[in-house]
């Protein structure tokens, strides 16, 4: 599990590098390679490898160890409810928010597990 997070994520931030960094999609918001099916692949990695980590560790953890389960649980919460999820979509509902196409992206796209575009 942590494996497939770091190879998701891996792909997702290259794909996003990539394609802020051609110069024709200026001004315009990632929507293909797995953005097309979730609108914070990167994240979802990044959350399969720290709870694939405590999954590992699961078999081994006694006592006082029970408590590294508040790292996966610490990161889940600040990627969707403070610094990482939030942020962006804030900026992104400013930046697009009478761009009808970007609001049918949003709509029909999941926020973090990678699932088929709903139809819209």
């Amino acid at each position: 599990m942590s494996g497939i997070g770091l190879i998701l994520e891996t792909i997702a931030d290259y794909q996003k590098y990539t394609f802020k960094n051609d110069p024709t999609n200026h001004g315009k918001w990632i929507q293909c390679g797995l953005w097309k099916f979730s609108r914070h692949p990167n994240y979802f990695g990044e959350l399969l490898v720290w709870w694939g980590l405590f999954i590992i560790a699961f078999g081994f953890l006694t006592g006082a160890l029970w408590l590294t389960i508040l790292g996966p649980i610490y990161l889940t919460l600040l990627l969707l409810f403070v610094s990482g999820v939030p942020t962006l979509e804030n900026k992104y509902d400013q930046r697009y928010k009478d761009n009808g196409d970007f609001q049918r992206y949003k709509e029909s796209t999941s926020l973090i597990i990678p699932l088929p575009p709903k139809n819209k």
